[in-house]
């Protein structure tokens, strides 16, 4: 069953320029009002659980919303959206919140973009500067001297006592006024913001922020979860990868799958540059008992493909929520200090270096996941981001639109590589298929990939 209304936004974003109306009307530039309508079906859409992007655009056929300008504001049309996003015929107000976030970020990126002639989008800094302006007119910068968000990352398709573990840590960072920051879905993404609201609650901590970030090709299979209160779209994965590293202080990782993977490598390509090597950056994988066989298969994934260098970058702390929240609380004080001493914000880490192979998007197609090198006849951190760029191809094929498409029409994307690369690929994405960490519980797997051992 499906709703329509008229709704008003609420807190922001309810001015828009005529010009930036009539953008969004443009017959001749319909790639902005699809990207659009797309990331506003998938915050309407919170709640129910689905992961196939493809899957909610077909069964939403109809939807429809538009931008009604009037003299004092605007208002949203909304035709035939998800019963779910509204009670008793209101739209419920933390979905609002969501829907003109994702006004107010796709409207900005295409102004900033189309209008900023100095902009130039293939020159790392200017990457990283593009990503502070998409967080600083989002209102996620804030310039007190704290060095509180903590990032969580971890999958969407998790067991309930996986989720409970998530949640028991978020309590316990939520106890000592931490903040957090997710990729704003399901799962790993919502445990640890519900655990800390009430870890908040209890404190009287009154101020306490969860962060959601997304990505237009993510958002459909992950919805953002009803707790996020600030939530923010950027243009890509990269940029999104970036936008977490950028302002979170630490990281903590739950179980996931090839999602989760994928930001670990991400990370780990980040530390390993020499720039970095003595950089604070506190990052922890956490879980219970039952999953201690899953970090040891992450951890030599790690020790067999990047080394020992890889393996110093992070601590394993199994079974002890508070002890993962005492060690983040510790490592966001050396960032603290570490960031007072060389004079950089502690609501943005400008000192960070990121190369450009880590910035610039990386399209998931067959010519481009047959092209990656993988091998060790390079720096360790460039394998790392071939090794991201691997996973990140997986993901689309897994739950992405264009992914999905791609693989529908043209079969699974062949990757090809040395054997003492793709063997421990090949070993860890079995696992992930065998706990069914690829789709959501009751979901047939059927793999996006196909791995060829190189012979030369």
């Amino acid at each position: 069953m499906t709703i329509s209304a008229r709704v008003t936004p609420k807190g922001s974003m309810d001015i828009l320029s005529r010009y930036e109306v009539n953008q969004l009307r443009d017959k001749n530039n319909r790639h902005l009002y699809e990207l659009f309508r797309r990331c506003a079906l998938a915050v309407l859409n919170c709640g129910v659980l689905t992961d196939d992007s493809e899957e909610l655009m077909s069964s939403y056929g109809s939807f429809d919303v538009s931008v009604i300008q009037q003299p004092r504001g605007i208002k949203l049309d909304i035709r035939n959206a998800p019963e779910s996003a509204f009670v008793d015929g209101e739209m419920v107000q933390g979905i609002k919140t969501h829907l003109f976030a994702v006004l107010r970020d796709i409207i900005y990126t295409n102004s900033v973009v189309a209008k900023n002639n100095s902009l130039d989008l293939s020159r790392s800094e200017h990457i990283s500067n593009f990503i502070f302006h998409l967080l600083r007119n989002a209102n996620l910068l804030t310039t007190d001297n704290s060095c509180d968000i903590v990032v969580c990352w971890g999958g969407h398709s998790i067991s309930r006592s996986e989720y409970d573990f998530t949640k028991e840590v978020g309590y316990q960072l939520g106890l000592r006024a931490l903040n957090i920051c997710t990729g704003c879905g399901p799962g790993a993404m919502k445990g640890p913001m519900k655990g800390a609201a009430v870890g908040h609650a209890k404190q009287r901590h009154q101020l306490g922020r969860y962060v959601g970030i997304t990505e237009p090709g993510i958002i459909a299979a992950e919805s953002p979860n009803p707790i996020v209160n600030e939530l923010t779209i950027l243009p890509d994965i990269e940029k999104r990868l970036e936008a977490f590293v950028r302002l979170g202080h630490g990281i903590i990782v739950f179980p996931g799958g090839v999602g989760t993977a994928e930001e670990i490598l991400y990370l780990l390509g980040l530390l390993l540059h020499p720039d970095n090597i003595n950089m604070p950056f506190p990052l922890v994988f956490a879980g219970s008992k039952q999953n201690e066989s899953y970090f040891k298969m992450i951890d030599d994934f790690i020790g067999l493909t990047l080394g020992e260098k890889a393996q110093s970058c992070y601590q394993i702390i199994i079974d002890d929520p508070v002890k993962v929240a005492q060690t983040m609380k510790k490592g966001l004080e050396e960032v603290r200090d570490y960031r007072r001493n060389h004079r950089d914000a502690y609501y943005f880490n400008w000192l960070l270096k990121v190369d450009l192979e880590f910035q610039v998007p990386f399209e998931p197609t067959h010519e481009s996941m047959s092209a990656l090198k993988l091998n060790k006849d390079q720096p360790i951190h460039m394998l790392a981001a071939a090794l991201r760029k691997t996973f990140s191809g997986i993901v689309a094929g897994n739950v992405k639109e264009n992914g999905i498409k791609r693989i529908r029409e043209k079969g699974p994307f062949k990757i090809t590589g040395d054997p003492d690369v793709l063997m421990p690929i090949e070993a860890l994405l079995n696992a992930f298929i065998k706990e069914g960490r690829m789709k959501l519980p009751g979901k047939k797997y059927v793999p996006s990939y196909e791995l060829h051992m190189s012979t030369s």
